[in-house]
């Protein structure tokens, strides 16, 4: 006979998991879980036109630098003694003073020292002595222009006369001025030897260079350069040809007298005052003379200063000592009347012995003479260019005034001495 267990006994038999199911029945009912987030949408990007392809030009080709400006005026070339039209046939002593004279300047260069040193010894010697001295320690070039022609114009120059005092009044109401304190001197040689022979002059103004006053602003009333008077003179017009002139001595009111020579420039370019009054039908080329313009300045006095400003350089002074036997040129010794020439020196060098070979002025007479190239001037520019030093007062300036003839030149060298090579022409 089977037995039945207990109740007791019947419960703990009902599965564990049965009991977990009756449970979760009775436990109250749970809120159902939110609904996932929706994952966000990424913005789309915003509209662009494509890169534009940028076309690859070609580095541009680097332009050389401009060749320097050569300022060719002329060149040397070798001749002969015979070329030389009637050598010696005039005096050279007088010119053998006058190369003596420079040989302080010369004689510093190692190639000219024997030559001065010889010219010292002949005080004493003949005529032929000087020649042959010259022939034989010196060696003749003829001056050849850019062009390679062979002749040129030779005019002529002097130191005037002028009347003046230290003191304005009406009559000495037209000055000579000194080195202004503000005049600039520009030289650039040593970075760029062709501006050899070339200063630049200006002024300053602010933190730039500028021109300096050119004359018209230098003479009107109120001058910018006042307190720079040296002397004041009775006449415009022989102020002016002084300038052009470059010397010259004031006979004061009180007496004495006064000599002035050149001391700088405004650096502003030359322009002829016979050449303007040709071109403006105020005279005719016959009487472009210094004697001539003066006559037209007298009969056109309320022209005078228009014209006169129509060449903007002007020249500043310094006094001179009385003593001197002539004028101080370029070289920076004193000139010798009618031995001493004013040169270009980028052709003829400085302190050289010069064979001239032209005629006396307004005249076919020949004039033919060892010279010595001991100046400068501003209008004496190419190579067979000279100006002729007639000396002081009325009569060198009635030669010196008339003179404008054809000429030729020879440059003498010392024997060995080959002039430096000029710079090639410009095509």
């Amino acid at each position: 006979m089977r037995s039945t267990p207990p109740l007791s006994a019947t419960v703990r038999a009902i599965p564990c998991a049965a009991l977990l199911a009756l449970a979760a029945c009775a436990t109250p009912p749970q809120e159902p879980a939110p609904p996932p987030k929706p994952a966000p949408v990424a913005e789309a990007p915003p509209l662009a036109c494509p890169p534009v392809v940028q076309p690859t030009c070609p580095a541009p080709t680097p332009t050389p630098p401009p060749p320097p400006v050569v300022d060719y005026r002329g060149k040397l070339v070798a001749a002969a003694w015979a070329d030389l039209p009637h050598w010696a046939r005039e005096a050279v002593k007088p010119s053998l003073v006058a190369f003596a004279r420079g040989c302080t300047v010369l004689e510093k260069q190692d190639a000219w020292k024997p030559a001065c040193a010889g010219a010292q010894t002949l005080q004493g010697a003949t005529e032929r002595e000087i020649a042959s001295f010259f022939e034989m320690n010196f060696d003749p070039w003829q001056v050849v222009n850019a062009d390679d022609s062979t002749t040129g114009m030779i005019t002529g120059y002097y130191e005037p006369l002028l009347h003046g005092s230290l003191v304005k009044s009406r009559r000495y109401r037209y000055p000579l001025y000194a080195v202004p304190d503000d005049l600039l001197v520009i030289d650039l040689t040593d970075l760029y030897p062709e501006f050899k022979h070339k200063r630049l002059r200006g002024k300053l103004v602010g933190n730039r260079v500028v021109p300096y006053y050119s004359r018209g602003e230098i003479e009107k009333d109120g001058s910018p350069i006042q307190g720079k008077e040296l002397v004041w003179v009775d006449d415009a017009v022989d102020a002016f040809f002084l300038h052009i002139q470059g010397s010259g001595q004031v006979q004061l009111d009180n007496g004495q007298r006064m000599r002035v020579g050149y001391a700088d420039q405004n650096g502003h370019p030359f322009r002829s005052l016979g050449r303007l009054l040709i071109d403006r039908g105020e005279i005719t080329l016959e009487r472009a003379s210094m004697q001539g313009i003066k006559e037209w300045a007298r009969r056109n006095p309320k022209k005078v200063e228009q014209f006169l400003n129509a060449n903007p350089s002007y020249v500043f002074f310094r006094e001179l000592p009385r003593d001197l036997p002539g004028p101080i040129g370029a070289l920076g010794v004193p000139l010798t009347p009618e031995r001493s020439i004013a040169v270009d020196p980028r052709v003829v060098p400085l302190g050289v012995p010069v064979y001239l070979a032209t005629t006396w002025p307004n005249s076919a007479d020949p004039l033919e003479r060892l010279m010595v190239a001991q100046d400068t001037g501003g209008a004496i520019n190419g190579g067979v260019r000279a100006d002729f030093f007639w000396g002081f007062g009325d009569a060198a300036g009635a030669q010196a005034g008339k003179m404008r003839q054809s000429g030729r030149m020879w440059v003498l060298l010392p024997k060995g001495l080959a002039p430096p090579s000029p710079p090639a022409k410009t095509p």
